[in-house]
């Protein structure tokens, strides 16, 4: 598990809140300091601690480039949120504009990109151009054999996911925002159709509304409170170096590995393509949904029968709200970095720049991914229960449409008028015959 800032927890659990959300990852933080900076009266639950899982695991990539086209309208309400994040907190989220290349070996790659330009970047204005390899070389100097091009974003950015949650989490509170740690929900009380209440281990807060912001956690929720939520989750397995001056301060990807620069000095490092997905009893239950995501493209997915098909069975599906939940036997999901993974990136990015051959390497660790079955979040109300809110499934997207995804569903909540149209991530949109599939990102 990776190191991150840990943020202390409120001690006196309220008897109301105007809005309760559940979950402290980037999704639930950054909703709840929306709410807050408009006055509402706002509750956070969280099982484990503060960005415990995928929100302090990613690879911290704050990216517009390669999106699928339907979340670029959220990503650029996220990149400006982003810019005034440190001064609305009073902290620091290591945010950097450092420009983001996709480098291409080949003329298939460059092609791909090409697409991806002229059909999404254009339309959106972003600054994204394709780029020579003389340029991308120059870019992104001492590679031992010359890049084909690239795409390349030089607005794009990055920031440390161990600092950047937390330290929202901090001006939450300074704000009057609420966090309570340790203190899994068990469940809802309803009224009249609508939501009354949260029912936690620690006791019972009355309020109007209710975000489920639960990542991979977020499906068995929704079953037990009979909702219908289409997700299934992979494992991401990522390593940080210690401090090395590689004179390369632009993030990429290609070649097999990706690297971001670290503000402790050190680089962020992953596989450029391989993810593992476990297959779990859930995996069967939807595999109708997902098989359309698995034919786009599956290069990159390794599947595997392990551990982890036990340890899903083995949970309960079904709970009371005086029993113990879930939750509470699980408060953290910590799965093992997949260390043959990790290994070939790193020999792919030693073989293509010998500046990180001294590299030495400090930590490594996993995460669990939310997907949905077209990989674009859910960030919505749900109609068959009033007062209760999804912002879930942002298939490994998440941190950086953090921001952006907490001023729509605090806008969604309150019922202002939405930065962005919602109608692509509506929670109905899986079951009212609109079909959603993946449309290829990068």
């Amino acid at each position: 598990m990776p190191a991150i800032a840990r943020v202390a927890s409120d001690t006196t659990l309220p008897k109301q809140a105007t809005v309760c959300i559940i979950g402290g990852g980037i999704a639930g933080i950054a909703t709840a300091l929306e709410l807050v900076e408009r006055g509402i009266d706002v509750v956070v639950l969280e099982k484990g601690e503060i960005a415990a899982e995928q929100s302090s695991r990613n690879w911290g990539w704050c990216r517009q480039m390669g999106r699928d086209p339907r979340e670029i309208p959220l990503i650029q309400v996220a990149m400006t949120a982003w810019d005034g994040m440190n001064v609305q907190i009073g902290g620091e989220t290591g945010f950097t504009r450092c420009g983001i290349l996709y480098l291409c070996d080949t003329d298939e790659q460059l092609a791909a990109k090409a697409k991806w330009f002229e059909e999404s970047a254009k339309p959106a204005g972003l600054s994204t151009r394709m780029i020579s390899g003389a340029e991308a070389d120059g870019l992104q100097p001492g590679s031992t054999k010359p890049w084909k091009g690239a795409l390349y974003t030089p607005d794009d950015a990055r920031a440390e996911p161990f600092i950047a949650v937390p330290a929202m989490a901090e001006g939450l509170r300074k704000k009057g925002g609420k966090i309570f740690t340790n203190c899994a929900v068990r469940g809802l009380e309803t009224k009249g159709g609508r939501v009354s209440a949260v029912v936690t281990e620690k006791g019972t807060i009355a309020c109007d509304s209710v975000v489920l912001a639960g990542g991979a956690w977020s499906r068995r929720f929704c079953h037990n409170i009979g909702i219908s939520l289409p997700q299934l989750s992979v494992i991401s397995s990522v390593m940080r170096s210690g401090p090395i001056d590689t004179g390369l301060t632009r993030t990429c990807s290609g070649g097999g590995f990706t690297f971001r620069k670290r503000m402790d000095g050190g680089f962020t490092i992953t596989h450029q393509h391989i993810s593992v997905a476990d297959i779990v009893p859930d995996s069967f239950r939807l595999f109708r949904e997902f098989l359309p995501a698995l034919m786009v493209d599956w290069s990159g997915l390794r599947l595997r029968l392990g551990k982890r098909f036990i340890d899903e069975a083995r949970l309960k599906r079904r709970w009371a709200l005086d029993e113990v939940s879930p939750f509470e036997e699980v408060r953290v999901l910590d799965p093992e970095p997949i260390d043959s993974i990790l290994d070939e990136a790193a020999k792919n990015l030693v073989e293509r720049y010998p500046a990180f051959k001294p590299m030495k390497i400090a930590e490594r660790w996993a995460g669990c991914i939310d997907a949905t079955p077209d990989a674009v979040p859910i960030i919505s109300k749900v109609e068959k229960l009033e007062g209760f809110h999804l912002c879930t499934g942002f298939s490994g997207h998440g941190f950086g449409l953090g921001p952006g995804a907490g001023k729509l569903m605090a806008e969604i909540v309150t019922g202002e008028r939405p930065c962005v149209d919602p109608s692509p991530f509506r929670y109905s949109r899986f079951f009212d015959g609109s079909n959603p599939r993946p449309t290829t990102g990068l």
